[in-house]
């Protein structure tokens, strides 16, 4: 990693600067609901056994620095990103040869292909697809000299359960709040100003997206009971507040009714009438029924929220229904790992295929950093000799097919990590070139401590995205694009010594932008 970016920051406050910073941080927060559920770690289970208390989520005291240039590149490809990843999850047969691959190694992504063939079965009940997708981008600074320029590498897309929208929006009008109340001093104006500030949309746009794919159905489907978008959410979810925040905005400015179903409530709560239509009996309202137009998965991404047959059986049941599903399976599985390997391996001829723009296909070319397989290909087998050696080992990171935080292998422990899986195993991981991303100062405050020390930044970029499927002959053979557009961003900051940066996994912290002209 190199500091040659980005200049001193933040400054080294007094206590009394510090103090006043933090009681303006903590009590915004709290008000505006950038809060999450405290870990067992922070309040013990005993002393919270209902699950009432809320404390401010894991944030940064200053907004990060963050290229300008960089920023406007990855918003520039947001919606060709939706354009490409719909167009996936649209081409059935391309996508079905992907997973196949992984089917005799894989547990999860083969029972999640068994759930698909088996409403493919059946028919499809619903052809239109939502997409709340986030892109996330980490500053690359090129080696090479002849090409100096700071520009945004991807890290990974994420086609379910693109979390923080809710919070990224607070954290971003926090910085803000902070600004306007002189809790920076008088030193940082030069850097953080009104112009350098970056708000995030993210709360509106992502509501909007819900919203139009709720009248598209209110539209098509002719619900002869009242609709409503149903948040499917964990059992024990810390995350409620950053939900929460799309719910209200639903509600309020768009006068959309909605509903949280525990995952595993799903076949409790919920009925399939004759004609597949999703059915929802809320127990604290007897009597009462919605009619579902769209189910928002928060849950169901990781193979150990499926614990049981009931479990798929009840991801099943959605997925057979009429309601418009937030990703339907064939979009979860668009974003394993595997899908953005085929993409990003060096010369893949595979990206041309649905996206015939060669100026969108170049500039997302752009952001790809490079990733091999791991199967008996050329390509793979020439990755297995980087990811054994232990010294070519420290450019890399091994990712299994796998969403959330605290799954990847870093560097030098891959090699001892393959060396434990049989071969026949390796084909399920990825190997993907290390991201170098440039240092800078900050301080995070978390769990009701204040770290301070060199971090670094991740951006995530949401894109909202609906199309209807095409169906020829009982398979997906394309789509007509009715909404894409871009959602707002992410910033997760984390130290600089932290390989993962999953929030809610517990490594990193939200932030904003503060735009640097370089």
């Amino acid at each position: 990693m190199t500091n040659a970016v980005y200049p001193p920051y933040p400054p080294i406050l007094t206590q009394a600067e510090q103090e006043y910073l933090l009681t303006n941080l903590k009590d915004w927060s709290i008000t505006h609901g950038l809060a999450v559920r405290p870990t067992s770690a922070y309040v013990a289970e005993d002393l919270d056994p209902a699950r009432a208390l809320a404390t401010t989520a894991p944030v940064t005291l200053f907004p990060s620095l963050f290229p300008r240039s960089c920023f406007d590149q990855a918003r520039a490809v947001s919606q060709a990103y939706s354009e490409l990843y719909s167009a996936i999850a649209a081409d059935e047969e391309w996508l079905g040869e992907i997973v196949k691959e992984l089917l005799e190694i894989d547990d999860f992504i083969e029972n999640l292909w068994k759930v698909h063939l088996a409403v493919k079965k059946e028919g499809y009940a619903q052809s239109l697809q939502l997409g709340l997708f986030r892109s996330d981008y980490m500053v690359h600074v090129s080696d090479s000299d002849s090409d100096s320029r700071l520009s945004v590498k991807q890290v990974e897309f994420n086609t379910i359960a693109s979390s923080f929208g809710g919070l990224s929006s607070q954290v971003a009008s926090l910085h803000r709040y902070l600004h306007s109340v002189d809790a920076y001093p008088e030193v940082t104006s030069l850097l953080i100003n009104d112009a350098s500030l970056q708000s995030s949309g993210s709360v509106p746009q992502l509501a909007s997206g819900l919203a139009k794919a709720h009248r598209a159905y209110v539209k098509s489907d002719k619900p002869n009971r009242p609709a409503c978008v149903l948040f499917l959410v964990q059992d024990v979810e810390r995350n409620v507040f950053d939900q929460r925040h799309l719910e209200y905005t639903l509600n309020t400015d768009h006068g959309v009714r909605t509903f949280r179903l525990a995952f595993s409530r799903v076949l409790q709560d919920t009925s399939l009438g004759h004609d597949r239509k999703l059915i929802y009996t809320p127990p604290s309202l007897s009597g009462k029924q919605w009619e579902v137009s769209v189910v928002y998965f928060r849950a169901g991404y990781a193979p150990t929220e499926y614990n049981s047959q009931r479990d798929w059986d009840a991801r099943r049941h959605i997925e057979r229904s009429a309601a418009i599903k937030c990703p339907g399976i064939l979009t979860h599985l668009a974003g394993s790992k595997k899908v953005q390997q085929v993409l990003a391996t060096p010369h893949s001829p595979h990206l041309a295929r649905f996206l015939h723009d060669k100026s969108a296909a170049d500039k997302l070319l752009a952001t790809f950093a490079p990733i091999y397989p791991l199967d008996e290909s050329e390509a793979g087998l020439e990755a297995r000799k980087l990811a054994t050696d232990p010294q070519m080992a420290q450019k890399y990171v091994l990712k299994p097919q796998r969403e959330g935080g605290g799954n990847n292998i870093y560097r030098s422990e891959i090699p001892g990590f393959l060396q434990s899986l049989p071969k026949t195993k390796w084909p399920a991981y990825i190997l993907m070139e290390m991201i170098e991303p440039p240092t800078q100062g900050n301080a995070i405050f978390r769990n009701g401590e204040v770290q301070s020390g060199e971090v670094i930044c991740e951006l995530g970029v949401y894109g909202a995205c609906l199309w209807r499927d095409k169906v020829e002959n009982g398979v997906v053979k394309g789509r007509g694009v009715l909404e894409n557009f871009e959602a707002g961003y992410l910033l997760r900051t984390k130290g600089a010594g932290s390989s993962e940066g999953g929030v809610a996994a517990g490594f990193g912290s939200v932030d904003s932008c503060c735009l640097l002209d370089l």
